[in-house]
């Protein structure tokens, strides 16, 4: 890559003046930052990561089931997100109308406050989806404290991918209205919870899109999208993790040149993936905007654990009869107020500090994986 030096000064120079900024403050930690950021111990974080670590067989079983369907010995750093189709599957595609009222829908079920705000987002026209040219795809919420209203932006072109990242962002807008009343510094949560509500918004359409299946083909296609985002959670953004971790323990020592960086940048991504790929990304430092956002360290760690800590709850919602609407409204409305741990405690009755309530989210996908492979068994 030919700007590889130029990034490379780049991202030395922003590790640098925080390394410094942090002496200067007498911090003896580079991680005490990030984690005040995010209002949580490093014991939670540690234990998060380990279990998860611990828990990354049945994904190199799923890669391999994938490999198979796509016709490739091995998958490599591309493959990875490929789309699964198999047999005579087109993809299906929604209009915006047709999503809209879905995700309406498939919310009453859970929350109808929740259906209700966003019927009147969609009413209202809080959501700018035009799908044109020269528009970037993916989502963005932002909220409008005085009118208490938010504002998505988002690129819609009908995929179910499109359908969950709709409503993912009206789970961001939600998490804003739930608290509309407070007072506004009590509306600042941190980026490890900022994913609770639109996770928890987005795994409520993507199972429904999946139970709603008309044939096999579309559910592996469906149930392998939904695996790909927890591969992401625990492979993807584990590797950025462990790359910013190892950049930080060299840049105490000295600056890194660019092939530094992309050996860094390959082991990361060998660790956290386990060896399981045969190709790697070592120039994943230089591309991913994360790495470079001046007014957030550790871009990375808060949306894994945002997806886990999102998808402990959902399964409680699911499993646990007594947990209502107003109990899920009550923990989003002091994310802004409590560290993490202690609204854990409060809520959820339960340690984060500790691998049970990880593992019992981790075992949620592999779930998933089992069904994938039970289903895909008669295409390979």
């Amino acid at each position: 890559m030919k700007k590889a030096d130029l990034f490379a000064t780049t991202l030395n120079h922003l590790s640098g003046f925080r390394l410094n900024n942090y002496e200067l403050h007498d911090y003896k930690d580079y991680m005490k930052v990030p984690l005040d950021y995010n209002r949580m111990e490093e014991n939670t974080l540690d234990t998060m990561w380990d279990t998860i670590a611990k828990n990354k067989s049945p994904l190199k079983k799923y890669f391999e089931r994938k490999a198979q369907l796509l016709g490739v010995d091995q998958l490599g750093w591309l493959d990875v997100h490929a789309s699964v189709d198999v047999g005579d599957y087109k993809n299906k595609k929604y209009t915006y109308d047709e999503a809209a009222e879905f995700i309406i829908d498939n919310f009453k079920s859970f929350s109808p406050k929740m259906a209700e705000m966003s019927r009147r987002a969609f009413e209202e026209q809080w959501i700018e989806a035009e799908d044109r040219p020269g528009k970037r795809p993916g989502g963005y919420c932002s909220n409008l404290p005085e009118s208490k209203q938010s504002r998505i932006f988002m690129t819609f072109a009908g995929s179910t991918g499109n359908v969950s990242t709709l409503a993912h962002e009206l789970g961001h807008a939600f998490h804003s209205y739930v608290m509309r009343d407070l007072p506004l510094l009590n509306q600042r949560y941190a980026m490890n919870v900022a994913e609770t509500a639109s996770t928890f918004a987005e795994l409520v359409v993507s199972n429904a899109t999946i139970e709603n299946a008309t044939s096999d083909a579309e559910k592996i296609n469906l149930i392998d999208e939904k695996i790909s985002r927890s591969v992401a959670f625990m492979m993807n953004i584990h590797a950025r993790y462990i790359f910013e971790r190892n950049l930080y323990d060299e840049r105490q020592k000295g600056t890194l040149d660019s092939n530094r960086l992309k050996e860094l940048m390959k082991d990361a991504q060998e660790e956290a993936y386990e060896d399981a790929l045969k190709s790697y990304h070592p120039m994943f430092w230089a591309t991913k905007l994360h790495f470079h956002i001046t007014g957030v360290p550790f871009y990375n760690f808060p949306y894994t654990f945002g997806y886990f800590f999102s998808l402990g709850i959902y399964n409680r919602f699911l499993e646990d009869k007594n947990v209502s609407e107003d109990d899920y409204i009550a923990l989003l409305r002091d994310t802004a107020s409590m560290t993490t741990e202690d609204l854990a405690e409060k809520h959820l009755n339960v340690d984060l500090r500790k691998p049970d309530f990880w593992q019992e989210a981790l075992d949620s996908v592999y779930k998933d994986i089992e069904e994938f492979l039970e289903l895909t068994e008669s295409y390979v």
